[in-house]
């Protein structure tokens, strides 16, 4: 396993700038996920890193050996690719073999005839039959090593994959969108799977996804990707508590955070939707903020009281999943529907049509500036403090 350095790396395709000035540092054996919307610039800073594109500006160094004049071949790092790539033609040993067959054995080694008359084949070829036998063992495919990839699962196919990428024991695993082409059952299975490996390995992991979710339950860090930039990198409670751009903000968590236009009072509060709410930012009176709450910071109140820090409603739609209800409310003077999360007991009583008033206390509250950066309030709480939502703990 080893460590990979990204310094300022620059990558324009004619006049549209991918990537800018992108930095980074991915310790050995740490999982990482590139997160972000697609064309965000991503999987081009994975095919970068592979050496299957190249670079305008900035270096890429992998173990501590920069790397940027080497074929993809000479990086030692395996990719995993959206599509799988197995040829078609040849059983899953043979998959899974490949690349051991193309290092180990020469071009007349690997003829099907002339190379078992050379000396030496027959031991090379037992010992690449057996690192290929013990890493389909790891993976649970080794009764699928007579079938072609078209008689295989979408699942199936994706451990073939990795094991394929497995079995030369590389520095580094790239992969990109490995799960995409999974339904969702067996995608939540696959992000287990993976981040079990992940441990069993000790390798280096970095992962491309759009899906928040993956990241979010596989990743030691994550780093969020929009337009080029690399907006956050940070363990995955700290991107949801504390997102340090408006942008992290409405881009992880499901629902969508609660986002709300506001203004300062000059004495500590702001106006929001009409309300004062309490958050201990210092501003002259007038200066616009942008205020996001998540919807499990709501609680709803028994009855309905003009608080500070509270909005206040009709309901316009539930939604019933389980273990949670979503309340969509009809607020005046917001644009968007305003979500929160309630437990069941809660949302038992809710009905559409009906007022609700929901309050928020301050140190659930987010505040960011006109540039979309951050803003600390005196009243913040540190972020550990609190869980995530289910969808997104950890595996």
């Amino acid at each position: 396993m080893a460590g990979i350095s990204i310094q300022g790396i620059t990558k324009r395709f004619k006049d549209a700038q991918v990537l800018r000035d992108v930095s980074l540092e991915i310790a050995s054996g740490e999982f990482l996920s590139l997160v972000g919307p697609s064309g965000c610039g991503k999987t081009t800073l994975l095919r970068i890193l592979a050496g299957l594109e190249t670079q305008d500006a900035g270096d890429v160094h992998i173990g501590g050996v920069m790397v940027d004049d080497l074929p993809p071949k000479a990086r030692d790092i395996a990719m995993v690719f959206q599509s799988y790539a197995l040829y078609p033609y040849m059983t899953v040993a043979e998959n899974i073999a490949l690349p051991l067959t193309m290092r180990r054995l020469s071009a007349v080694e690997r003829l099907p005839l002339v190379g078992r008359l050379v000396s030496g084949t027959g031991a090379r070829r037992a010992a690449i039959a057996a690192d290929v036998r013990q890493v389909a063992e790891s993976l649970a495919i080794s009764h699928l090593m007579d079938r072609r990839p078209a008689q295989l699962s979408g699942g199936q196919r994706q451990r073939v994959a990795l094991a394929r990428a497995m079995v030369r024991r590389p520095k580094a695993f790239l992969m990109d969108e490995p799960l995409s082409n999974l339904d969702a059952k067996m995608r939540v299975q696959a992000r287990a799977e993976i981040a079990e490996l992940h441990r069993a390995l000790g390798s280096t992991f970095v992962y491309v996804t759009h899906d928040q979710a993956e990241a979010m339950t596989m990743s030691s860090r994550v780093a969020v990707m929009m337009g080029g930039e690399l907006l956050q990198v940070a363990p995955p409670q700290a991107i949801y508590d504390d997102p340090a751009d408006l942008r992290v903000a409405t881009f992880i968590g499901t629902p969508e955070i609660n986002v709300f236009a506001a203004a300062a009072r000059g004495d500590g509060t702001l106006d929001v939707a009409g309300r004062a709410w309490p958050v201990g930012f210092a501003a002259p009176a007038g200066t616009p903020v942008t205020v996001a709450v998540r919807p499990e910071a709501f609680v709803l109140m028994p009855e309905p009281r003009a608080d500070l820090g509270a909005v206040a409603g009709t309901i316009r739609h539930l939604e019933y999943l389980g273990a949670e209800t979503m309340v969509h409310l009809a607020v005046p003077h917001v644009a968007k529907p305003v979500i929160a999360r309630v437990e069941p007991l809660t949302g038992a009583g809710l009905a559409i049509g009906a007022p609700a008033t929901f309050r928020v206390h301050a140190s659930r509250v987010l505040l960011f500036g006109a540039d979309g950066k951050r803003l600390k309030s005196s009243r913040a709480a540190p972020p550990a403090a609190r869980a995530l939502p289910a969808e997104l703990s950890h595996v």
